[in-house]
Formats: C-alpha cells, structure tokens, sequence
C-alpha cells in the first residue's frame, strides 16, 4: 500500500506548495486531511500528477482549519465525493460539505471504508479546554496495521492503543502524522517515545504540530525507522 504526501510544512521538491496542516493520500484512492489551503493543496495535486476523479473519499481527521482547508476546491472539482467526518463535527462543516454536493458519512465507531483501510471512528480529544471529536485512518498490510494522524488531540498514545484494541493480533509497523506535542517538554515527548518502543511500534513519523524537539527526539530513538514526512514523498508500507 502507497501513502503519498501531498501537504505538510516541508517538502522534497521547490515547485511544491508547503504550509500548515497535513494532506495524505492512500493507493490514489482514499485522501485523509486536505491541509490549510484549496488551491495550494490542487497545486500540489496536480503536480505530483493525481487525478481528483480517481478520489473515492476523503477522511477528516478533525474539524480545525489546517486539516478541512483544502476539502472545499477537491468537492468543487468531484461531485459526490464521499467525506468521512467525526459524527460531533461542527453544523457549519457538516451543512458545507452538503452544499457542495459530497456525501456526508458521520464515523462514530471503527468502521472499514475501503478493502484494508479503516477509520477509527470519533475519539474523544482536548483542545485549549474544550471537547473536540477526531478520528485516524488505519492501514492493514503484510507488513501490519499503520496509523495515521491528523494531531492526535485525543493523545497519541491513547489512540494507538485504541487500534490496537481493534486489531489485538497485528503487529503496529508504522504511525505517523501529527503528534500534538510541540507544547510538550523533552522529558514528556521522551515518555511518549519510550511508550511507542513498548507498544512495538516498528517507524514513526512525527510531523506537522509534533514539533522540532519530538521530530529530533524520535529520530534520534528510531534511526534508519524514522520516517521523514516530505511533501512530495511516497511511502510504501
């Protein structure tokens, strides 16, 4: 299975469009996050060669601009386009996605949305103090199960375990994503390091709201399994 990075804050190639948020495609079907802008998001499409119209759904993580930004120029351009939304998403995102003729489906528990691709269904996460729903998209392989994330507002930690639950019998190769822990100290990241080592966690690919100091911290404990998450980057998993 193929994971092609289409939006981050980094990037392999200078034509590329970088920014806030994240925009992963998976076996040029299924779209999971669209990043903070339309039109930089298309850029990067078109680029890097991807037809809309081969789009079978798009996963939202959760309801944060930098992760639905990009949503509203790929339903202009594929009417009818399945939008996999946390079933506690705001009225203004659900009645937007009605509008522009996408097929709204509300996750509220795991569910698999295409052959050996799930969604987590909503899980309870924080934010500045307040309730906010996310969910993850989860990838089966040879290899095992894969996470990815949009911020992992609910913990990191806390969500791969929830997959893990769900897939008792799998071995976790690789998660990766945003870890939400930029606003965390380095003994706190280096906790939640030490957690994906016990959990057998294979590669991890901390990015986006992860922060400087986890990205290092993880790279420095996972060497050659450090996944660097680039746009313009495909990953086969």
């Amino acid at each position: 299975m193929q994971i092609k990075v289409l939006f981050d804050k980094d990037t392999l190639e200078k034509n590329l469009q970088t920014g806030w948020g994240v925009s992963f495609l998976i076996d040029d079907k299924i779209l999971f996050d669209t990043g903070e802008n339309g039109r930089w998001l298309i850029n990067n499409m078109d680029k890097l060669g991807v037809d809309v119209k081969k789009i079978e759904g798009v996963v939202i993580s959760h309801d944060h601009w930098d992760h639905t930004g990009g949503l509203w120029e790929v339903l202009v351009r594929r009417k009818g386009l399945a939008v996999y939304a946390c079933a506690h998403f705001s009225k203004e995102f659900k009645e937007k996605v009605k509008d522009l003729e996408g097929e709204l489906i509300e996750a509220d528990k795991f569910m698999e949305i295409s052959s050996h691709i799930f969604i987590t269904g909503e899980i309870a996460g924080t934010y500045n103090q307040q309730y906010i729903p996310e969910q993850a998209i989860i990838l089966k392989t040879e290899n095992g199960i894969s996470l990815i994330t949009g911020c992992a507002h609910p913990g990191i930690v806390n969500m791969v375990k929830k997959v893990i639950e769900k897939f008792p019998d799998d071995n976790i190769y690789a998660v990766l994503g945003g870890f939400h822990l930029m606003q965390d100290d380095k003994r706190s990241i280096e906790i939640v390091v030490e957690d994906f080592k016990k959990l057998g966690i294979k590669k991890a690919g901390p990015t986006h709201c992860s922060g400087e100091t986890a990205e290092e911290i993880f790279k420095d404990r996972y060497k050659n399994d450090f996944i660097q998450v680039k746009v313009g980057r495909t990953l086969d998993i």
